[in-house]
């Protein structure tokens, strides 16, 4: 499907369609029944805005175009855990996944079509990135995983991780406006505290969150803690290295006060030893991290990793317990269907 030419309606701003319903001559409370169908109602087209004119919605579906995220596929885990594939407007696919607990209901959202990072353990790392998604492409991805949410559990969704496809802060002004949208009153009204924007390590982008001062929790993915191994694994830390992002989240922290987490998946015979516990261990005693997640690994097919022991994951974390890191082991979900980041869009 080719792009249309015509205005994507949720670019405008409430004063911009202010401006475009006195110009054909409609009553301004239209003004406010329109933006509720854009950002609370979640209407994906012009027909379903039912309280407006028919004449109305011709006007607008001839003036504007209103594209949409849908669920292309979707898979449903044992555990509860619902992975989605969505495609774009013109057929891009994209992937969601709805993470139950006993206390959370957490939406994984994307915000890249593929990725420029190609880390070496993850199925998004083998797509070409194809283009960034705009800021109303991931409100949708929030808008239908909470619909699930609802429709499975009959309640909202509580937190939102930018954890799926893409490095959010090479997509940083949609992943910001988005989240603006997200947590206005008039969208989803969802508190950043529970958003959590997780980077694979981009120094610079980093310091521009402090600048901005933002409100959301952010969350490293570090994997190794030290260069060499590092630079093996993601290649953004090739320019990004390991002092850079400790300078760059110590500032990132001074200017907001924000909760940093370091993410660390492991993999057996790489980066589980307890040499490698001990180097994690020095880094998390130089950055304000109040949590670090140790992460078991969820295979897939075209990477070389895998997840170790019990026992060594273990031992792993008895370390760190021993030295005084706050560390939680986050098990792997959806094992029994394509829940890796990237697997789901790779068929």
């Amino acid at each position: 499907m080719t792009p249309s030419s015509k205005q994507n309606i949720r670019t405008l701003t409430q004063d911009e369609l202010a401006d475009y319903i006195e110009s054909i001559g409609e009553k301004k409370f239209r003004i406010q029944q329109i933006w509720e169908w854009l950002w609370q109602k979640h209407a994906f087209d012009f027909q379903s805005m039912s309280n407006l004119s028919k004449e109305l919605r011709v006007k607008l579906a001839d003036t504007f175009d209103l594209p949409a995220l849908k669920v292309d596929d979707t898979q449903y885990s044992e555990d509860g855990t619902v992975k989605s594939r969505f495609a774009t407007n013109e057929g891009f696919k994209i992937e969601g996944v709805l993470i139950p607990t006993e206390e959370r209901l957490t939406a994984c959202v994307s915000s890249q079509i593929g990725c420029s990072l190609s880390c070496k353990f993850c199925a998004t790392g083998f797509l070409e990135r194809k283009r960034n998604l705009h800021f109303d492409e991931i409100y949708d991805e929030v808008v239908l995983i909470n619909q699930q949410a609802m429709r499975i559990h009959e309640k909202k969704l509580t937190n939102i991780v930018f954890m799926g496809m893409g490095e959010p802060l090479l997509n940083y002004r949609n992943v910001l406006k988005a989240i603006e949208r997200i947590t206005s009153p008039d969208g989803l009204a969802m508190s950043p505290r529970r958003i959590t924007v997780s980077t694979a390590g981009v120094s610079k982008m980093i310091r521009q969150l402090g600048d901005d001062q933002v409100k959301f929790k952010l969350a490293l993915s570090l994997h190794a803690a030290n260069d060499k191994k590092r630079n093996e694994i993601m290649p953004v830390n090739e320019t990004n290295d390991l002092k850079s992002l400790i300078d760059a989240l110590n500032y990132f922290y001074k200017q907001t006060k924000n909760e940093i987490t370091l993410e660390y998946i492991l993999f057996d015979n790489f980066n589980d030893s307890f040499e490698d516990a001990a180097e994690l261990v020095k880094v998390y005693r130089q950055v304000p991290a109040d949590l670090v997640n140790i992460i078991e690994y969820n295979p897939i097919d075209r990477a070389r990793f895998k997840k170790p022991t019990e026992e060594k994951t273990m031992a792993f974390m008895q370390y760190l317990e021993k030295n005084r890191v706050n560390a939680r082991l986050r098990k792997s979900r959806g094992k029994d269907i394509d829940a890796a980041c990237g697997q789901l869009a790779n068929k």
